[in-house]
């Protein structure tokens, strides 16, 4: 260990198994994995709703930025919503 890390040991805890270890590791590893689709999916809904301004600005954008960004914003929340329905088919697997 480096120098101002302690390692924390619960004491009145049996001591874990190997096999337990891993199931314990890969529960957090689903959830650290479903935490990141989620921050994902939000950042789609953000940029879907970034994009919709773009394709609302008018002439201050190039005509071909505004239709990408129009494509983009009705894209986006349908790719969120896909994101979300896999990741609860997966949750209930």
């Amino acid at each position: 260990m480096s120098a101002g890390t302690a390692e924390v040991y619960n004491l009145g805890r049996d001591t874990e198994t190997v096999s337990q270890r891993v199931q314990r590791l890969q529960r957090e590893a689903r959830a650290l994995a479903r935490e990141q689709v989620e921050a994902l999916e939000r950042d789609l809904e953000s940029l879907a709703v970034r994009a919709q301004e773009i394709a609302d600005g008018g002439d201050a954008y190039a005509v071909g930025v505004r239709e990408m960004a129009s494509r983009l914003a009705s894209d986006l929340p349908q790719k969120a919503q896909s994101l979300r329905a896999i990741l609860e088919r997966s949750a209930k697997a």
